[in-house]
């Protein structure tokens, strides 16, 4: 077996290094090899979807209910995908690019992670 660390956040054995970085397989969580800590713009705190998957910085989601864009006559249609998420601290803890909308904030409770 290799001599890999086992993962901070899930504990898993599987580890594997690509570069200059370890990574999970089980949960995808990546950290560097000198042991300094990765930039976490969540600081530890755990996103999850309307189904209870882990979100990420740079996952892809699907909206799950038509949401109102405030200030506009325009729907976030059911079904809309959301390429390449940031996860940030607030009420609305995802900031992303919506074609057609443009730049918006979401609550993780209405979508899922495709």
């Amino acid at each position: 077996m290799s001599n890999f660390p086992k993962c901070p956040e899930c504990g898993s054995e599987f580890t594997y290094e690509d570069g200059n970085m370890y990574i999970c397989p089980e949960c995808a969580h990546e950290w560097p090899k000198d042991g300094t800590a990765a930039e976490d713009n969540t600081e530890g705190r755990i996103v999850k979807d309307a189904n209870g998957n882990v979100l990420q910085d740079g996952d892809i989601i699907t909206v799950i209910k038509d949401l109102k864009v405030k200030g506009s006559s325009s729907v976030v249609k059911v079904g809309t995908k959301v390429k390449i998420i940031r996860l940030v601290d607030g009420d609305h803890d995802i900031d992303c690019k919506i074609d057609g909308i443009g730049a918006m904030k979401l609550k993780s409770e209405f979508v899922k992670k495709v």
